[in-house]
């Protein structure tokens, strides 16, 4: 005769041979757990009650939420809040800088003039190169060749084009140069 095992014993066998069966039906009964990612896990921005309730917008299934920012706005908003660019909790009326910023803008003083870049450069350039007397230019008669290479900025944006438009990675092909003017005799005289 034969014994049969009892019911009990029998579902507990089968079910301890079940992870066996595969992953994916461990997984299925939540025999395997599974952590979250924790660089996908976002959270989402809370819900907030407009300030008017007669202009609401009608929601369309599968836009975006007005209040989700992407990654860049939420560093920023983390960083500097209430100045990011698209920040929902400033509202136009809050747009008017608060105390602190006014009086950081007061301290810091009037706005520059319109063409100071130029005037830098003009000045910096003045103090780059003294005056040199005529024997000086005699002596030492070649200046110093500039620090770095200056890019060709027209020659330069059109190859940045033409590789843009075939397709081709920016950095393929030679950088273009400004080619410094030589010279002449009585240039480098001074006269």
């Amino acid at each position: 005769m034969r014994k049969r095992l009892p019911p009990a014993l029998a579902t507990l066998a089968l079910a301890a041979l079940l992870p066996a069966c595969g992953d994916s039906t461990a997984r299925t009964l939540g025999l395997v757990r599974d952590a979250p990612d924790e660089f996908q896990v976002t959270t989402r921005a809370p819900l907030s009650m407009p300030p008017d309730m007669t202009t609401l917008p009608s929601p369309t299934p599968g836009s975006a939420r007005p209040q989700e920012r992407t990654s860049s706005q939420q560093a920023e908003a983390l960083l500097s809040p209430g100045l990011a660019l698209q920040d929902p909790r400033r509202t136009p009326a809050a747009a008017r800088p608060s105390v602190g910023e006014a009086a950081l803008l007061q301290r810091a003083g009037p706005d520059a003039p319109g063409g100071i870049r130029r005037r830098v450069d003009e000045e910096s350039l003045r103090l780059d190169q003294p005056d040199r007397s005529l024997t000086d230019r005699l002596i030492f008669w070649r200046d110093p060749p500039p620090p770095g290479t200056p890019v060709d900025p027209a020659r330069e944006s059109q190859r940045i084009r033409e590789n843009a438009a075939l397709g081709r990675d920016v950095e393929i092909g030679e950088t273009p140069v400004v080619q410094p003017r030589r010279k002449s005799f009585w240039e480098w005289l001074g006269f």
